[in-house]
């Protein structure tokens, strides 16, 4: 929504430095409490509205309230500035650099990778068959990257594979996940989720990496990291109605989950957070079972 366009056109003050305004954000008084400050925040990235004193609201709703309309003339004020600019682009196409491929030597999992899966109660031959998983061995580079000793992990969207991450089996590397090299991915991994598209069911549940989708099934996804972006939320609100946030039980990653449940709810999203103890991947696959079960109810 072009809100900055939107707010002069029907002379609504606004601010976008000062107090209480953040960069990347658009402060607005509240017209929901007893507010004096430009509380009212609108994130330019994420599209999104929050009061640092009463909280999150829809965005039907502060349009209604800002211009005294009901929330159905809102909705259709929004959408007409959905297609609004403040001035006309040029359109610019893009072109990958390079082709996407996968590192080299990439080959089924052999056993020093089944036996780093079994280590932590997976079955690799599920996995293999599920997931497409793949191995490197000794030598194995991308545009002078080292993936040797790693699971290869494709990343599937709309049934082509268009990225890929990779996981340490040594416990020797620092990098314990290395990602496809930007200009080798079709659609930037941090662009989409991770996840069985196919299977995807109304409700679904949001975890950080795919060791946790792996443990949880088709039912889960990934956002790549507790750090997610816009267009993952816009994904992810396109694909379900109902989410559960369920991070790892640091409290970096709940205070992410929080964000991520905020998003989604101004987005019509009802989402909620799960809390466990340590990370879904880590769980007993029984345990794993039973929390889809009474999730997917």
């Amino acid at each position: 929504m072009n809100i900055i366009q939107l707010l002069q056109n029907y002379n609504i003050p606004f601010h976008t430095e000062g107090k209480n305004i953040s960069k990347g954000w658009i402060g607005i008084q509240c017209p929901f409490c007893q507010d004096h400050s430009n509380h009212l925040g609108y994130n330019l990235d994420g599209e999104y509205f929050v009061c640092w004193k009463c909280g999150g609201h829809f965005p039907n709703k502060v349009i209604a309230s800002l211009l005294n309309v009901n929330i159905t003339e809102a909705k259709t004020i929004i959408e007409r500035y959905d297609t609004i600019t403040l001035k006309s682009k040029e359109p610019v196409v893009k072109m990958r650099a390079k082709a996407h491929r996968l590192p080299s030597n990439c080959e089924p999992l052999q056993a020093n990778h089944r036996h780093y899966l079994e280590k932590r109660n997976f079955d690799p031959e599920y996995l293999e068959r599920t997931w497409g998983l793949l191995g490197t061995g000794v030598y194995s580079k991308l545009d002078n990257i080292d993936y040797k000793f790693r699971i290869i992990i494709p990343f599937i969207w709309e049934s082509q594979q268009v990225s890929f991450d990779s996981r340490d089996i040594t416990g020797k590397d620092p990098g314990r996940y290395k990602a496809c090299p930007k200009d080798r991915e079709i659609i930037p991994h941090k662009e989409i989720i991770y996840g069985k598209q196919k299977d995807f069911k109304e409700m679904g549940i949001c975890v950080e990496g795919p060791t946790d989708v792996w443990r949880l099934g088709v039912h889960s996804f990934a956002v790549s990291g507790i750090k997610f972006t816009p267009k993952q939320v816009r994904v992810i609100a396109q694909t379900f109605k109902r989410v559960a946030v369920c991070f790892d039980d640091d409290p970096q990653a709940k205070i992410q989950a929080n964000k991520m449940i905020a998003e989604l709810e101004f987005r019509g999203v009802d989402a909620f957070r799960v809390d466990i103890v340590g990370d879904p991947g880590s769980m007993k696959q029984e345990d794993a079972d039973y929390l889809v079960k009474q999730l997917m109810k």
